[in-house]
């Protein structure tokens, strides 16, 4: 998987993030801007991990909380809670992360592919594993983690 991935490619951008104690990153280019937390409109009847939507410059932009999204504990917004605004197949949406840490430059040899789990576990959102000094990084294809199913609820919210 990872081969596939970085066929013909030399590097690849990450805006890395963090929920919890794990770091995450996610192709840059998908990458619109990335704010503050502000107050959210929340929309009846929806998953709970959308939060709601916001305005964005005259465009609906649906929020989704990964915390939620990936079952970790709730915690409290603070002033290191960002959500990035994302752009992918004529979409835009917003994630609500912990904080964002950084933009990484992974080299083809730094991605390994990601480890086959128990089927009770999705693991279809995961590209790879990037390997930085000595620590991992879970890196995240976005759009299959905003599944087709889920993009018609957060569709619904917007």
């Amino acid at each position: 998987m990872a081969t596939e991935m970085n066929s013909g490619i030399s590097n690849n951008e990450f805006l890395t993030f963090t929920l919890g104690k794990e770091e995450y990153g996610l192709d840059i280019l998908k990458v619109q801007e990335i704010r503050g937390y502000d107050a959210v409109t929340h929309i009846a009847n929806t998953p709970e991990f959308i939060k709601g939507v916001i305005n964005l410059r005259g465009t609906i932009v649906p929020i989704v909380d990964l915390r939620i999204k990936f079952k970790l504990p709730n915690i409290e917004y603070d002033q290191f809670t960002v959500v990035i605004i994302l752009n992918f197949g004529q979409r835009v949406v917003g994630i609500v992360v912990d904080s964002v840490s950084d933009v990484l430059t992974l080299n083809a040899d730094q991605i390994r592919a990601a480890p086959e789990l128990s089927a009770a576990l999705d693991t279809r959102y995961i590209m790879g594993l990037g390997t930085v000094a000595e620590h991992m990084l879970i890196l995240v294809d976005i759009e299959k983690l905003m599944s087709s199913s889920e993009m018609s609820l957060i569709d619904a919210a917007a």
